[in-house]
């Protein structure tokens, strides 16, 4: 299998298939409009205003697991991230990304890069506190809290999987070089 292989849903309930991402490199995050981490938006938006016409693409997965953070409808979530961030990249239908329920895309997501990248001492310390507190997080690869980062290549190849405190900005370079 490959990450063109899956199939996703948009907010509008639409199939779509993530082969039409072919040649490009994505930045896969699950989200949240209610987290200490929300305004990561801001990041991601300038992420993909600055890279887009160069081959960047930008999948939000809203997820409601990490301390119910992401409660509103597609409609509303979606609303939310335009008024407040102005988001225009592509924005799908709410998923898990732990547990039974969890998107396929997530299991091959986690199996291809089982830890996140987390620099620094205070974000160590940070998602030490968030694994105590998330209750979805059971195995090692399971996702830890919202917006964790999935870097994939133009070839289709997970080559990163960056932390909830590692910040959109500082994947910057990485995605520069990709691209």
């Amino acid at each position: 299998m490959s990450i063109y292989d899956y199939t996703v849903k948009t907010r509008n309930g639409e199939s779509v298939s993530l082969e039409q991402y072919k040649g490009k490199v994505l930045l896969i995050v699950n989200t949240a409009t209610g987290c200490g981490f929300t305004p990561q938006y801001e990041g991601l938006e300038t992420l993909y205003k600055n890279y887009h016409d160069k081959g960047l693409e930008i999948l939000d997965f809203p997820c409601n697991q990490f301390g119910n953070q992401a409660p509103g409808t597609d409609e509303e979530i979606h609303e939310f991230c335009q008024l407040t961030y102005n988001t225009s990249f592509e924005q799908f239908t709410k998923i898990d990304v732990n547990g039974e329920n969890e998107s396929p895309l997530y299991t091959y997501l986690k199996n291809e890069i089982k830890d996140d990248i987390v620099e620094g001492i205070k974000n160590k310390l940070a998602m030490s506190a968030i694994e105590k507190i998330s209750t979805t997080a059971k195995k090692t690869q399971d996702i830890k809290w919202n917006f964790t980062k999935f870097l994939v290549d133009k070839n289709g190849n997970v080559v990163a999987r960056y932390s909830p405190t590692y910040k959109p900005e500082d994947m910057e370079e990485k995605i520069k070089a990709l691209l």
